[in-house]
């Protein structure tokens, strides 16, 4: 736990959420609804995290255009469809599709360009914002956290632009960072990486000791477009080589290349490898079953906009070629993690450049596309890739309760035909148990049941005023595999916000909710009455189309 050794510019408010990805946001509106003012800090310049500055397209889910999830989530996507129609050159066509979706990816009912959905963002926040209860602060970066006991006193910032410094005093303290990096700078318990088997009785954990450099491999996104007739070859990026030709055992070829494992662990650490074969191009088409690179992540498709507006469609790359596994990334000293975070910048770059050069054409042309042009523009940033890289795994609390395997994997709960019902549920989910292949350890893909995010897994075993608001939350890392996505990450930020708005109005901490019925049932009555679901219509297990990214 560090200490403020400077005395910085204070500022004081009810509720702090530190991080501006959607779990941030959607805990800011959420408690901004309750009556509560917020201030919310975030250390880039843009808010929306992994939808914005990870350059994360939404993925497909159950909650998404149906009306089972969250009325503010659906509002968000519908605020986003509405920039389009009001600032973009839609043709009619893509104006009476419905759902609008301007990308027509493959893996989305709607895939965007990541500014796009900033401004949406701050839309949502402006009303906050000029009322005076919410105040946004940008390019803030966490230095220090007092902490006294079981309590959050503070948080210091440092301003990146001007260089001084900000000390926040808040009651509640909400963390929506990426990594869950408040828990770095307290002594609130918390684990990081992979639990064992023995210590969790999970049927996917792995045997042995617990590893917390076990982690899911992180993913530099980047932006392109295809502009056939052009040169737009990259230099080649320090340790091409190296990446080009790694290998691991249950990999059906090198790092780059079109096969990839895709590999589904089963039961008891039985393993099915299913190479596939990912092209590039699968032809000029927007037919959203086609599955290739350059369909599954498109975020604008030229045909949605009048003829010329766009010289070419624009996809994110993110796919098993781009996931760094080398080294650990969070939980390890700055240095380790700068190597860490510019190699994989570099694996990233050198898989864009190996399309360009020595990529098999499908069209029988030879190889390489030098006409991939990186769109650092679409991304806020001026080398191409993304503004920080997708972390899909980090620091999680030891919670009053932890969401098992054995509550929501289908495998794990023999018998039953549904999730675990959690009487405290203050919201809901669904995705599969998705774990990228690790340094030690192939794919973990398995179905999983619809779920329920239970108020336990929002409190630390000890801490009073501390809540986490995305993939920090008391799970484990296989059940993390399942929560990690962006409308789950969204209903846990809206779970924490609404439950500190409703612990201030009454005067107690967030832990007295759990303990008294009769303030739980309130809790719930108003999370309904906003349009949360608390619990599941009867869905059977999630089938690999819900396969997350």
């Amino acid at each position: 736990m560090n200490s403020m050794s400077t005395k910085p510019r204070e500022l004081s408010t009810q509720l702090l959420v530190v991080g501006g990805g959607l779990g941030g946001i959607s805990a800011a509106l959420a408690a901004l609804r309750g009556g509560t003012n917020v201030i919310l800090a975030e250390e880039r310049d843009w808010l929306g995290g992994q939808l914005t500055s990870c350059a994360v397209p939404f993925d497909i889910g159950l909650c998404d255009d149906n009306g089972i999830g969250s009325r503010s989530y659906s509002r968000f996507r519908e605020m986003i469809r509405d920039y389009y129609r009001r600032n973009f050159p839609l043709t009619s066509q893509a104006r009476a599709r419905v759902p609008l979706n301007p990308g027509m990816a493959n893996m989305s009912k709607l895939c965007v360009e990541p500014r796009v959905a900033v401004q949406a963002i701050w839309e949502m926040l402006a009303p906050y914002q000029g009322s005076g209860r919410l105040r946004v602060l940008t390019r803030h970066k966490v230095e220090a956290v007092d902490q006294v006991a079981d309590h959050i006193r503070s948080v210091a910032f440092l301003d990146l632009d001007t260089g001084s410094k900000l000390s926040v005093t808040a009651d509640i303290v909400i963390d929506a960072t990426e990594t869950g990096e408040l828990l770095e700078f307290t002594d609130i318990e918390h684990v990081l990486g992979a639990e064992s088997r023995s210590e969790t009785g999970e049927l996917h954990a792995i045997d042995g000791p617990a590893d917390p450099f076990d982690q899911q491999p992180i993913t530099w996104c980047l932006a392109i477009d295809y502009l056939p007739e052009e040169d737009h070859t990259i230099d080649r990026p320090p340790g091409y080589e190296t990446f080009r030709e790694l290998k691991r055992d249950y990999w059906p070829g090198p790092q780059y290349g079109w096969t990839v494992s895709a590999g589904f662990a089963l039961y008891e650490g039985e393993v099915s490898s299913r190479p596939m074969t990912w092209p590039l191009f699968a032809g000029d088409s927007d037919e959203d079953s086609l599955f290739d690179i350059w369909h599954s992540r498109r975020i604008a498709h030229r045909k949605s906009f009048v003829p010329g507006f766009y010289p070419s469609d624009i996809t994110i790359i993110n796919t098993p070629q781009t996931d760094y596994w080398l080294k650990p990334v969070v939980g390890v000293s700055p240095e380790e993690e700068a190597r860490a975070l510019e190699e994989s910048r570099n694996l990233a770059l050198g898989f864009l450049y190996w399309m360009q050069t020595e990529a098999p054409r499908h069209d029988d042309k030879g190889v390489g596309y030098p006409g991939l042009r990186l769109r650092g523009d679409v991304l806020g940033t001026s080398d191409g890739l993304a503004k920080q890289a997708y972390y899909r795994e980090g620091r999680r609390i030891k919670a009053q309760f932890t969401v098992l395997e054995q509550h929501i994997g289908v495998k794990a709960r023999p018998g039953a035909d549904r999730a675990e019902r959690f009487k405290d549920s203050l919201g809901i989910g669904a995705y599969r148990i998705d774990i990228h292949a690790t340094r030690k350890r192939d794919t973990v893909d398995i179905d999983s049941y619809p779920f329920q995010i239970p108020l336990g897994a929002l409190l630390p075993v000890r801490v009073e005023n501390y809540l986490p608001a995305c993939k920090n939350l008391g799970t484990t890392r296989i059940t993390n595999g399942a929560f990690r996505l962006h409308p789950i990450e969204w209903s846990i930020g809206e779970a924490s916000g609404a439950l500190a708005a409703f612990s201030l109005r009454k005067g107690v901490p967030p832990r007295a909710v759990s303990e008294s019925g009769e303030l739980l049932e309130e809790l719930q009555g108003e999370l309904r009455a906003t349009g949360v679901p608390l619990e599941w219509p009867t869905f059977g297990a999630l089938t690999p189309e819900f396969r997350p990214v």
